[in-house]
């Protein structure tokens, strides 16, 4: 190297700042004589996350190198996530995970964060002036177009790519690939398809597919984004985005428990993405796989201890789903999940302490717990004890008051909890969402064995209907009601078996008062509910059968 490159070299290294974080103090103290002697002059060093955070608060860092393992406490992935998701890390800036951990493991959780590359222990000079030149240098190229992206200029951006385009070929990948992102962002979804099937044409390449995956779910042509986000997965598994956005796709083409597949497969080969194991115990939950949903909860709150992302509300859904899972259930293993969901709970009220509803929203489902294990007086304790907090029901937030109906039921007090679900639904009639799980609880004020044990014999019975076995679909819904008697769908598909079982005898008026009983239990079906109709429709059919 000569002279002059020497001092080039040197004068970009001084003008940018650095921090080095780090645990050991004399990797620290030799990181620091390390950069200097490339030039570097701006140089902090910190010794934890708490206080790397805080610098950056205040701070405009160009460089940081950033050990993964900082003792107990939060790591390097934990600084890196932080530092995303509160904007204190611009692009302009880079970030380099330092360590002498490489398990897959803990790559595919860096990865998730996009570091601008790793080092690996141990570092010496030429290594660390070789790889950081390499980077500053890039960095310095593209600098104009990141900052426009900082300051969420995109078209200014987008024409500076372009420029940029046929100047700097060297950069050719990493513009396309801004470019394309570029357009997703503006909402100019023709132009970055271009880009990507461009890129398509001349090779394959993993972010272009994906990029490609990502515009088509946009575009709402869910079939093609779905085979080619599948082949993606295939041929590329490391690459986490792709699973995301197939889960997508397969969610809104209505299929949620192949998107709970790939999620799962997703969170076995990349364990440490603390969001993803949120998505899929939410979607798990809704497909009814408690067990899956339990366990991705579970792994939600491991995760969220040091991490941006922690929240009360995964704690509660553990909880919740726990609740789910050892209701009814007194063997060993349903007492486990019973304790284990108390104790989740009672750690909930500690950690999130200075929340304002954080025990009125613990108890209810301790009480819920406590009834599904037939302990109705700790349940009813449990319950007493938020006595003087829950105030006027009728002012609840919404979700905690659906929790609280939900405990009502289980305590017996099904009046109450009526009540309460009515108030909650007249208050709420903007929002479908509630709406729906009100109707849903009403529908089924039951626990979460005999709502699955009543939506089997349900679509038991719709298949002896359709064969035209109407004794047995009769029976079989006569069975699913003895669970949910309230349940309007299946009081409703009780009269139409009935019917038509007159309708081939003529004869057994019997059959047309039993329809009568069926449905004069749903007289207070409110108009907003999504079977009114087909009642408003087999009443007047039973007054033209009758008369």
């Amino acid at each position: 190297m000569t002279d002059s490159t020497d001092t080039a070299i040197g004068n970009t290294f001084a003008k940018l700042s650095y921090l080095v974080v780090d645990d050991f103090e004399n990797f620290r103290l030799s990181m620091r004589q390390m950069l200097r002697s490339c030039g570097a002059d701006k140089i902090e060093l910190l010794p934890n996350a708490s206080t790397a955070v805080q610098y950056c608060s205040y701070n405009h860092v160009d460089v940081v190198l950033c050990d993964y393992n900082l003792g107990d406490g939060k790591n390097g992935q934990h600084i890196l996530e932080e530092l995303r998701h509160k904007k204190l890390l611009k692009r302009s800036s880079l970030f380099l995970m330092v360590t002498a951990e490489t398990s897959k493991e803990m790559v595919m959780g860096a990865r998730e964060y996009q570091p601008d590359a790793y080092l690996t222990k141990p570092i010496n000079r030429a290594m660390l002036e070789k790889r950081l030149s390499g980077l500053i240098t890039q960095r310095n190229a593209l600098l104009p177009i990141n900052r426009e992206i900082d300051r969420e200029n995109y078209p200014e951006a987008i024409s500076l790519c372009l420029q940029a385009l046929p100047a700097k070929p060297r950069y050719k990948t990493w513009l396309m690939k801004t470019l394309a992102d570029l357009y997703y962002q503006v909402g100019d979804f023709s132009h970055a398809l271009k880009i990507y099937d461009d890129v398509l044409a001349q090779r394959d390449l993993s972010w272009a597919r994906a990029g490609r995956g990502k515009i088509l779910v946009a575009n709402q042509n869910y079939d093609d984004a779905v085979v080619t986000l599948k082949d993606l997965v295939s041929k590329h598994p490391d690459y986490m985005e792709a699973y995301d956005l197939l889960a997508e796709a397969l969610e809104k083409q209505g299929r949620p428990t192949q998107a709970q597949q790939i999620l799962e497969k997703a969170a076995e080969h990349s364990p440490n993405a603390l969001l993803r194991h949120k998505h899929l115990a939410g979607l798990a939950a809704s497909n009814q796989d408690m067990s899956t949903a339990s366990e991705a909860w579970r792994q939600t709150v491991s995760l969220g201890t040091y991490s941006i992302h922690d929240s009360s509300e995964h704690y509660l859904a553990l909880g919740q789903s726990l609740s789910d899972l050892s209701e009814g259930d007194t063997s060993d293993e349903g007492s486990a999940h019973a304790d284990e969901a108390l104790t989740i709970l009672r750690r909930m009220e500690k950690r999130f302490a200075d929340q304002e509803d954080i025990k009125v929203r613990s108890r209810i489902v301790q009480s819920r717990v406590h009834a599904g294990q037939g302990r109705m007086n700790e349940a009813q304790k449990a319950i007493e004890s938020i006595a003087d907090e829950l105030g006027d029901p009728d002012l609840m937030d919404p979700e905690a008051g659906l929790d609280y109906a939900k405990t009502l039921f289980r305590l017996g007090r099904d009046e109450e909890a009526k009540t309460l679900l009515t108030a909650l639904a007249n208050r709420c009639q903007d929002n479908p969402t509630l709406l729906q799980k009100i109707e849903n609880l009403l529908d089924e004020p039951v626990g979460f064995r005999q709502k699955l044990q009543a939506r089997s014999l349900n679509r038991d019975g719709i298949k002896a209907f359709e064969a035209g076995k109407l004794d047995e679909a009769a029976s079989t819904f006569s069975q699913a009601l003895e669970i949910v008697p309230s349940h309007a769908s299946l009081n409703l598909n009780l009269v139409q078996v009935l019917m038509k079982k007159y309708q081939e005898t003529q004869d057994d008026r019997d059959l047309l008062k039993r329809c009568e009983k069926y449905l004069a239990k749903l007289s207070g079906l409110p108009e907003q509910h999504r079977q009114y109709r087909r009642l408003m429709s087999l009443r007047k059919k039973l007054k033209g059968m009758m008369s």
